[in-house]
């Protein structure tokens, strides 16, 4: 395993259970990783781990560090405190949240694929092929709906056969029903490659089935769970259809905590407690 250690642990909040050995199936760890910018704490005491074949959704509030968090156990963030762990020789499939396109400069799907590293023409077309858009080979990246682009982004990160993928917000401007489309995708992904998958959600509420676990980061961990099936709610298929049912899942958050504007962890009584967020926004 190659571990990044960091000096000067922070105190994890009460709420907080005591990190865990990481077994050694799992991929990818952190054990109370904490990142400090501007005088305050982005994230602080997160522990997590994702183990091969598993598929971990993140999920929190507008500004709560989820991408802080993708970025700092992938090393392109410096962490202040804690601890992350990768297994040796791991190879890693990024989708960042935001990629910018000069949409002045002229750039077909193969040239975007070739960015990262120099692939053989039939692994492009493979990994596109995969991805359910290889008619896209040689369109200019700027033509391409939300959906496309997603799936020529995720088609790229395959080139590298990844141990783990790492997808933060992958569904991000695409509509409903593509939404529930390459959900399907990344859970037969998970199936054919045998990777783990770490993936931060766009919605609080809502995360794709498939998911074995879900983190809630507001800061720190508010809460973690699995998500409830949603199949069994007549009233939801008969909203959005059975497909849609089968693919996605509803996440009810428990905390035993709200927190105070300045961010500061507030104790609260009704154990039951749910985000009163609305859907948080880009950029955290």
């Amino acid at each position: 395993m190659n571990d990044v250690a960091v000096p000067d642990p922070i105190a994890r909040p009460a709420n907080t259970a005591p990190a865990k050995p990481v077994p050694a199936e799992i991929l990818l760890a952190c054990r109370g990783l904490g990142v400090r910018r501007g005088g305050r704490w982005l994230i602080h005491g997160v522990d997590l781990d994702v183990g091969r074949g598993e598929i971990v959704s993140i999920v929190g509030p507008n500004g709560g560090g989820k991408t802080t968090l993708i970025k700092t156990l992938l090393g392109i963030e410096r962490a202040t405190s804690g601890q992350v762990t990768r297994r040796a020789g791991l190879r890693v499939g990024y989708v960042p949240q935001r990629l910018a396109v000069d949409r002045t400069m002229p750039l077909s799907v193969e040239r975007l694929m070739r960015l990262v590293r120099r692939a053989p023409s039939a692994d492009i077309k493979a990994a596109l092929e995969e991805t359910g858009v290889p008619h896209l080979l040689d369109r200019p990246v700027q033509a391409l709906s939300g959906g496309e682009f997603q799936r020529v982004l995720i088609a790229r990160a395959l080139l590298g056969r990844p141990d783990i993928l790492v997808l933060d917000e992958p569904v991000q401007s695409v509509d409903f029903s593509g939404q529930v489309d390459l959900y399907r995708l990344i859970a037969s992904l998970r199936e054919e490659h045998g990777c783990g998958v770490l993936m931060v959600s766009h919605d609080l509420h809502v995360v794709m089935r498939a998911t074995d676990r879900v983190l809630c980061l507001a800061g720190h961990v508010c809460c973690t769970g699995a998500p409830g099936d949603v199949s069994r709610s007549p009233e939801y298929t008969r909203l959005f259809g059975p497909v849609a049912s089968e693919t996605l899942a509803i996440y009810a958050h428990k905390h035993d905590h709200a927190h105070a504007p300045s961010g500061e962890v507030v104790p609260v009584h009704d154990h039951d407690h749910r985000h009163g967020h609305d859907n948080p926004a880009r950029g955290d």
